[in-house]
């Protein structure tokens, strides 16, 4: 059963993203975008530890760097408004943040590996160091492949949690994930000889532009925008769907019969629920949340591709967010 519902949602997500692109994108970001940050920071929440002991230095290298580089990256689009720098002196800035980026995953892989005693990490230098030539090469396609890489970070956070809390699915789903290739390289077949997307107004120049159509001017737009959003569906299922469904219950849970009762039960956030813990501080920041996702959906609805560009930059803290907690599940 829970094989034929992998597949099911694979090829299914894989079909609407081929069918009409712009129109899904537009919907999906539309409903999901917001719910599904708000489903991470729940998570993130029920994983962070109530005092960090050993951790402490992880977790401050964590915070210090995911708030330097989020205000940096934020800023960027008033420097490039600012309209003051070449097209090389903007490379050379978003090469700059990229490295600053890499060099943070770096130092938090390393100390992650400290922790753990009878591993050995040595690779993480040379991948950084080979990263980084890549990245100062050619800045802009390795914000491309970011933007790629991205939602399949979920796939990773599924696979660590089925593996603490349904290790006998643990093979089915890596074995289904063996059809995720098969799936692209298909719609890549099948797309790759189609007619660009028409970008008859800003909205849907964004949306290719977001999915490379100007680094990849030889590439069909409906090839980049399907393979993006085919990616990002499988990203908001995997944190609007399979987590929540998948959640561990907490022994005297009244909420066995519907899982998504359970994400307002502050008894299964540890933070709040020990006695050390901070159930008020977590409250606030589920509500808030609650709030902000609201206050998306009207920004949405009232100038779509603003409040689109909005999100997608200030969205890059939640991308940053999930290197050291799947760190931590590693």
């Amino acid at each position: 059963m829970f094989a034929a519902v992998l597949v099911l949602c694979m090829l299914g997500c894989a079909l609407f993203a081929s069918w009409l692109p712009l129109q899904v994108s537009i919907v999906t970001v539309f409903l999901f975008a917001g719910p599904h940050n708000w489903f991470e920071l729940r998570y993130f929440l029920m994983r962070m530890p109530v005092r960090f002991g050993r951790s402490r230095n992880f977790f401050l290298t964590a915070f210090v760097g995911l708030g330097t580089l989020t205000i940096t990256y934020v800023s960027l689009p008033l420097l490039y408004r600012a309209a003051i720098w070449s097209e090389e002196g903007w490379l050379t800035i978003i090469a700059t943040w990229n490295t600053l980026l890499l060099c943070w995953l770096g130092i938090l892989v390393w100390q992650r590996s400290k922790q753990k005693t009878k591993s050995n990490w040595f690779w993480v230098l040379p991948v950084t160091l080979a990263l980084g030539a890549f990245n100062w090469l050619s800045p802009d396609f390795f914000s491309l492949i970011l933007v790629y890489v991205h939602p399949l970070v979920a796939l990773a956070f599924l696979d660590r949690h089925l593996r603490r809390n349904r290790p006998t699915w643990l093979r089915t789903y890596r074995s289904c994930l063996l059809m995720l290739p098969i799936v692209l390289g298909l719609m890549i077949w099948r797309l790759s000889q189609t007619t660009s997307l028409a970008e008859d107004n800003g909205l849907f120049w964004r949306i290719t532009q977001h999915s490379g159509a100007e680094l990849l001017p030889f590439v069909s737009s409906h090839l980049l925008v399907s393979v993006h959003l085919y990616l990002e569906m499988l990203h908001y299922g995997v944190w609007l769907l399979a987590l929540p469904l998948l959640g561990p219950l907490v022994r005297g849970d009244s909420t066995r019969s519907n899982p998504y009762a359970r994400v307002w039960d502050l008894k299964t956030v540890p933070l709040a629920r020990h006695p050390l813990g901070f159930p008020k501080a977590v409250a606030i920041a589920l509500w808030v949340g609650v709030v902000l996702v609201l206050m998306l959906w009207v920004g949405f609805s009232v100038n779509y591709s603003t409040t689109r560009d909005i999100y997608f930059t200030i969205a890059m803290a939640h991308v940053m967010a999930e290197a050291p907690f799947l760190l931590r599940m590693i």
